[in-house]
């Protein structure tokens, strides 16, 4: 027997951005619960449960290696049952972590919550995605997929920030309150939207399909300079005597932020290729001004147009991994591309510290280099896409 839809079709005349506006608050939500918790979890571990500041390091590492591995597999469930579903299994297994917080279990208990929360975060962002592809006119898929991007980024800014002050201002429950009420919220939200009408499709099983592989790569090399300036940039100031090192994650964030909103639709209009080729250069030339910088207001110039170089990566290289992917394995190379940042972030930290310990300019020459070396596959990623002139 032929496979059928699982959900009804979209209420008729409900208008597609009504229902992205809905999935990005959703998205917005718990990832703001998601960053509440992580000025405080480094806390908790050393003073409540004495532990180490490497068992702080491996309980955030935990989370970013499950969603890692569970991303391809989120894309594929999201094409069989429904994104929305998906995206909603996503949001209660966010709630279930909010309430595993408030267990008196020690250790063992927040490594489970942070294990459990990265299939969460892999199951919401990846269905979210799927969902955000099916919704965007075409024309417009590189901009909308960007925005989509920026729920994430915003509610992981915007997260620890409410963390602190409900832990200034009251205390760990306070902050574990707001871990399970925002994803509650996002159910609510997920709860009021048109059911998608392509579950069900046939799916592949690949895990990594060959139209992931290209793009991801690329992908990981810019991440890759994303994770030395936020773990290194601050340390390579003060080791050249310059003040306001940390605030240069700021300057990068508000140039990722400012560019994608004003730019984002470059890639649909002049073609994915060009905005890539660009904002590498872009992303290297700052990586190293950031590096060799004489004074703050130099590595300041460098962080912004480090950002403004890499925010775009991420849309164009979705683009490219849309248009290549058949359509059953379009679920599990979104969710593969994007495995491929976590992967980066992951080793740009052992690689970078490594480098570190030599010369900070070094691990940033170190990114640039790698960034620029990932040029030369973006053609080859893209031969077939039918975008741009």
């Amino acid at each position: 027997m032929e496979q059928v839809a699982r959900d009804a079709p979209p209420a008729a005349g409900t208008a597609w951005w009504k229902v992205f506006a809905g999935l990005l608050a959703a998205l917005f939500t718990t990832f703001t619960a998601f960053g509440a918790v992580i000025p405080v979890l480094p806390r908790l571990v050393v003073d409540e449960h004495g532990g180490s500041p490497l068992a702080v390091g491996a309980l955030f590492t935990c989370t970013a290696i499950v969603a890692l591995l569970v991303r391809p597999y989120g894309g594929q469930a999201a094409q069989r049952f429904g994104c929305r579903r998906v995206m909603a299994a996503g949001a209660g297994i966010a709630v279930a972590v909010g309430v595993l917080y408030t267990l008196p279990l020690g250790l063992p208990g927040l490594f489970a919550a942070r294990l459990v929360m990265g299939v969460g975060e892999a199951l919401l962002f990846t269905a979210g995605s799927v969902w955000t592809v099916h919704l965007a006119p075409e024309h417009r898929r590189g901009q909308i997929v960007g925005w989509y991007g920026l729920a994430m980024w915003s509610g992981l800014s915007a997260g620890p920030a409410l963390g602190e002050l409900l832990y200034r201002t009251g205390s760990y429950a306070a902050v574990w309150t707001a871990a399970v009420a925002l994803p509650a919220v996002a159910l609510l939200v997920l709860s009021r939207l048109p059911r998608d009408a392509d579950a069900g499709a046939a799916v592949s099983r690949r895990l990594l399909p060959p139209a992931a592989i290209l793009p991801g790569l690329s992908l990981a090399a810019g991440a890759f300079g994303y994770a030395v300036i936020v773990g290194f940039g601050a340390l390579a100031l003060a080791d050249r005597g310059l003040p306001n090192g940390p605030v240069l994650l700021s300057v990068f964030s508000a140039a990722y932020v400012g560019v994608r909103l004003l730019a984002g639709r470059l890639p649909d209009r002049v073609g994915p290729v060009k905005v890539i080729m660009v904002s590498s250069g872009c992303e290297a030339a700052g990586l190293l001004l950031v590096g060799l910088a004489p004074s703050w207001w130099a590595a300041a110039l460098g962080a912004l147009v480090a950002g403004g170089g890499f925010t775009l990566l991420y849309p164009s290289l979705a683009l490219i991994t849309i248009d290549r992917a058949p359509e059953a394995e379009r679920g599990a190379a979104l969710g593969a591309v994007s495995s491929f940042l976590d992967l980066s972030v992951g080793v740009a930290g052992l690689v970078g510290g490594a480098v570190a310990e030599l010369s900070y300019p070094a691990t940033f020459a170190l990114a640039a280099l790698l960034v620029l070396g990932s040029l030369p596959v973006v053609p080859v990623a893209a031969r077939g896409v039918r975008r741009g002139s």
